[in-house]
């Protein structure tokens, strides 16, 4: 029954839409945010609504006759590489709470990386963990900034982390206005979870509830899409030419950024600079350059190759830089190697795709 509210079925649209898009910036809870960052907060709540306003106007189809009329978008060239979503490599205290954690609080199980590792199995790829001694850097200067889960109805979720005693860096909020969608309400959510050693974590509205997306920062998001795109086989979102136009909203830069996917992982890429902007507090001791993400708590990004050797000499002809030569572990069964990505960010290569054991 219709009691003058949002249907069912226009949330779900709304947030089949928004999901893969959407990733927002972090605000502090309570009395700890100063005023900087109360207005960072709210301002990046309005700089990721124009954003998203702007992706959902491009990504539109037309419905007038004259759409038909549009020529057939080229084809991106073939990838030096075709790899496919391997894992994410986090550093922790804790790797036993970290695996507990995650497994307790979203769609994800256990599970042992060939039989070897202990390790969290998120549907089609793995998250990693390595034991560190001191609490890792995380403060949002590098490549690595956040990665999420989807949640049909967010406001149950929520409320159902809340009672199992979910820390949030930031409420759940709602944003259902985007995208040109005045005064609508109940339609989508996001709030972000604190995980452990400060790893971010994302949950909101979409049509599933699984790990979703991982969002990037880059010196250049046009460029660090393309190389995506150009050595790993990721596929661009969207048919129109992407936009190298700086965006900014209350002075935030939004923009030029990229939305990829790989497998079933959404790679959103953001402009370094609304870091810099919204969060000078975490660039310490005057930095002006993006930290290298390895050592800091998402240490890396794993893809899986068919042929770790001649993928990765394919690269090294091209002029990607190779930081680790294969290496193997467990008698040959795992085979391995690093190479340097958009933005120093860490990347492994890995023979052989994703699999439970």
């Amino acid at each position: 029954m219709n009691r003058g509210g949002p249907s069912i079925e226009s949330s779900r649209r709304v947030a089949v839409l928004i999901s893969d898009y959407v990733c927002h910036f972090p605000r502090k809870n309570g009395n700890a945010m100063n005023k900087r960052n109360t207005y960072a907060g709210t301002s990046a709540l309005l700089v990721l609504a124009a954003l998203l306003c702007a992706m959902i106007l491009v990504s539109t189809p037309r419905s007038d006759a004259s759409s038909f009329e549009q020529t057939t978008p080229p084809q991106a060239p073939a990838p030096a590489v075709v790899a496919h979503f391997h894992h994410l490599h986090l550093n922790t205290t804790d790797p036993a709470a970290a695996i507990n954690f995650y497994t307790s609080k979203f769609d994800c199980e256990k599970g042992r990386f060939a039989g070897l590792l202990d390790a969290v199995w998120a549907q089609k790829s793995w998250m990693l963990f390595a034991k560190v001694a001191a609490p890792p850097p995380w403060e949002l200067t590098s490549a690595i900034w956040h990665f999420g889960w989807g949640a049909e109805d967010m406001k149950a979720t929520y409320q159902k982390q809340l009672d199992m005693g979910t820390k949030f860096f930031n409420p759940i909020t709602d944003i259902s206005d985007i995208g040109g969608n005045k005064g609508a309400t109940g339609l989508f959510y996001y709030a972000y979870v604190e995980g452990p050693d400060h790893a971010l974590i994302e949950l909101n509205t979409a049509n599933h509830h699984r790990f979703g997306h991982l969002h990037l920062f880059s010196e250049d998001p046009v460029s660090a899409g393309e190389w995506y795109m150009k050595y790993l086989g990721a596929t661009r979102r969207g048919t129109a030419p992407p936009s190298r136009e700086p965006r900014v909203y209350r002075d935030f830069p939004i923009g030029p950024s990229m939305s990829l996917m790989s497998d079933n992982v959404n790679i959103i890429i953001f402009p370094i600079q609304y870091s810099k902007k919204a969060y000078p507090d975490h660039w310490k001791n005057g930095q002006t350059t993006m930290s290298p993400t390895k050592g800091r708590v998402v240490d890396h990004v794993g893809f899986s190759v068919d042929n770790l050797t001649e993928s990765l000499e394919k690269l090294r002809k091209d002029g990607v830089k190779v930081t680790d030569e294969i290496k193997s572990v467990a008698g040959g069964k795992i085979k391995y190697a690093f190479i340097e990505g958009p933005d120093k960010i860490r990347i492994e290569l890995v023979e052989g795709h994703a699999t439970k054991e």
